[in-house]
């Protein structure tokens, strides 16, 4: 069987196992996840596990999440066709190019310039269009391209950054792990109502790199 073959079956299995077989059934989620190849966001040496239930680190001190996280965090995000979203944390880019899957537009920043040069050349290669990747303190957003529907925060801090919330968008939603013990966060959905009022609700407990910049943990 060709490595893309193998890949290609491995993927539609960690979508099966993994992903559905845990609960999420939404349609377009899925089918997002059976075609963006995550072997393609890991080191070569890295391929032969980028289909497993696990993280795996992508340099810089960073890592790609489990793909069940990724799934999840998407799904609470709820996100629609029309929607900007806002991704603070793009890292090798695997959660990019799957959100660039699901809403019209995504604008993400990474903090390390190296892997935000990676994740922009790979997400060309990949023929993915509709993404503004900047380099920077993604703890402060991207207000220049605020608001926004949607923002997902792949790094924890010890709170929601007032700067993301001040640029969600009315009936927005935000993900975000947070957390004071750098290993153990608990994963929480905002959402802003009309008025600005913001309702908050803890998913679950999860384990994120932190969120590094100035309304998050310091350097």
């Amino acid at each position: 069987m060709a490595d893309e073959d193998l890949f290609g079956a491995e993927r539609h299995a960690m979508v099966e196992r993994q992903i559905r077989a845990r609960g999420i059934d939404d349609p377009a989620l899925l089918d997002a996840l059976r075609e963006v190849p995550r072997h393609c966001f890991v080191e070569e040496k890295l391929r032969h596990l980028a289909y497993r239930d696990r993280p795996l680190p992508i340099g810089e001190g960073q890592t790609i999440s489990q793909p069940y996280i990724v799934a999840l965090m998407i799904d609470a995000a709820d996100i629609r066709p029309d929607d900007r979203v806002l991704e603070v944390g793009a890292g090798s880019g695997y959660a990019t190019a799957i959100l660039a899957r699901l809403a019209r537009e995504v604008v993400a920043i990474e903090r390390h310039e190296a892997l935000a040069n990676e994740t922009r050349d790979r997400l060309v290669s990949l023929q993915i269009a509709n993404v503004d990747l900047r380099c920077g303190d993604g703890s402060l957003g991207v207000p220049d391209r605020a608001p926004f529907d949607v923002i997902i925060v792949s790094a924890s801090g010890p709170d929601v950054p007032p700067s993301l919330i001040d640029q969600l968008a009315p009936g927005g939603r935000l993900i975000m792990p947070v957390g004071s013990q750098q290993w153990s966060q608990s994963l929480i959905l905002l959402v802003k109502a009309a008025d600005g009022a913001i309702h908050r609700e803890e998913l679950c407990g999860v384990q994120f790199v932190p969120l590094v910049g100035a309304e998050g943990h310091r350097p």
